[in-house]
């Protein structure tokens, strides 16, 4: 077993290849995988490896100490990994996506083509590059209400407004007079005629 596993290497040479792996599995998880902890365990158990190597433990060992020690540090990174994401669930209504529903202030005109990607609204007293769905530019200052989040912006729709009416600048135009009941004789409804203004001088008339 010890002439498969130590490659035709030298026992001595072995720590410093420990050490290679440990540095290049360092570098490929910080670099291209962004911290998924893929073969940062690895990476861990290698100079682990590398330091048996050193105190001259044998090849057996030291393989055992990078494959076992690495998926042992795998599986716990992941547990880790997993609770701490079940623990730090964002709530809905939390975040960015709280402005959902929100009325907001245009604040650079909005393109719906996106085309300069410059349209900008303001909710709560924050700034948010907007997107729009209208079909139409909206001008800086409309009302807009956010209807959902795209990244990092947030998409908006006009709100409908109505049109104020006029009030009345003529007096009220009074109804029509009320027709007498039951087709009564009209001319009890006539206005009386100027009448004698002294009652002495139509006793004097003859």
């Amino acid at each position: 077993m010890a002439a498969v596993l130590d490659l035709g290497i030298d026992l001595d040479v072995w720590p410093w290849v420990w050490l290679a792996v440990g540095v290049v599995f360092a570098l490929v998880e910080l670099t291209l995988l962004a911290g998924f902890f893929v073969l940062l365990p690895f990476a861990i158990s290698a100079f682990v490896a590398a330091l048996a190597g050193f105190y001259d433990a044998s090849v057996e060992l030291q393989w055992a100490i990078f494959l076992g020690g690495g998926a042992v540090l795998f599986y716990a990174f992941w547990r880790y990994a997993r609770d701490f994401s079940d623990r730090n669930v964002m709530p809905e209504g939390v975040g960015a996506d709280r402005l959902v529903g929100m009325t907001a202030i245009v604040v650079a005109t909005i393109d719906p083509d996106d085309t300069d990607r410059r349209g900008r609204v303001k909710v709560v007293g924050e700034d948010w590059g907007a997107l729009t769905d209208a079909g139409r530019p909206l001008p800086a200052g409309s009302k807009v209400r956010i209807a959902s989040m795209n990244g990092t912006r947030v998409v908006v729709e006009p709100i409908a407004t109505t049109e104020p009416t006029e009030p009345p600048t003529g007096p009220p135009i009074a109804p029509p007079p009320a027709s007498p009941p039951g087709g009564a004789d009209t001319s009890k409804w006539a206005e009386p005629g100027p009448g004698p203004s002294d009652p002495a001088e139509s006793r004097r008339d003859p």
